[in-house]
């Protein structure tokens, strides 16, 4: 029997956020710089929206939109689904296959403190695979 791992040694510490007010053009470039593919939008240390890839060319490039001109807040995924540190790798990937999402923003006390992605669980442990494509 395998022992039980928790996202919170696998997550990600550095987590690249940004303000509501941020223009979606500062987002990008953050995104850019970083080589990520999303930004958590916070509210002071509290996670309240993503801003993926998809969401920057479906509500802003698709619709012709300026990105100086648009606002985080206008485009962001909300309400944001987190998970407390102490959830377990496998409880985690269940979450994303059930909500068919790709990252997990960890939160302790509801502050960001970590992210985990689809890829953090599949390098850390293999045998997710099943789960997730069922």
């Amino acid at each position: 029997m395998s022992e039980l791992v928790y996202v919170k040694e696998i997550m990600h510490s550095d987590v690249k956020t940004a303000r509501p007010d941020s223009s979606v053009r500062e987002v990008v470039g953050k995104m850019d710089r970083f080589d990520i593919g999303s930004i958590i939008i916070v509210q002071g240390r509290r996670p309240i929206g993503i801003i993926t890839e998809r969401d920057v060319l479906r509500k802003v490039v698709e619709h012709c939109l300026d990105p100086s001109l648009c606002k985080a807040k206008d485009i962001m995924t909300t309400p944001i689904v987190t998970a407390e540190e102490n959830l377990s790798v496998e409880e985690a990937a269940r979450m994303m296959a059930t909500r068919k999402i790709k990252r997990i923003p960890i939160v302790r006390k509801d502050e960001l403190v970590g992210i985990v992605t689809l890829t953090d669980l599949l390098v850390n442990n293999p045998r997710l695979v099943e789960l997730l494509s069922g």
